[in-house]
């Protein structure tokens, strides 16, 4: 018997492993977009918590798609929420100028509160 086989009814190839023909299957091919860390993030989040989306995504080939998107979207979010809220606590480079120590302080609240409001409304839902 052949150690590899091809089945015209559905269009596959059979490997022969340990007696039984197994169905060779490959993921589509997915275009490589880069991904930050928010896309790894969510990437952690969906293994752990949404296994059954990661894994439609996964084997339909636009994870990658879609974590780039959702990478885009947080990064996007994130600086946009960090400038308004900067303006709106009067951070500016002039404070910055005057008291470096006390505009980093500030920075990084504005920050840190930016983080867990990307996280929650883009990446843990």
């Amino acid at each position: 018997m052949e150690n590899r086989i091809y089945d015209e009814k559905n269009g596959l190839w059979y490997a022969k492993q340990g007696g039984y023909y197994l169905p060779e299957l490959v993921l589509p091919p997915e275009e490589e977009k880069p991904t930050g860390i928010w896309g790894q993030r969510h990437l952690q989040y969906l293994k752990e918590h949404k296994k059954l989306v990661y894994l439609n995504l996964l084997t339909s080939g636009r994870l990658n798609e879609y974590l780039s998107s959702v990478d885009e979207q947080a990064e996007d979010m994130f600086f946009r929420l960090v400038k308004e809220y900067a303006d709106r606590q009067r951070v500016t480079e002039q404070l910055k100028a005057e008291n470096q120590l006390l505009w980093v302080q500030k920075m990084n609240n504005i920050r840190m509160c930016v983080r867990e409001i990307v996280e929650r409304e883009i990446l843990y839902l």
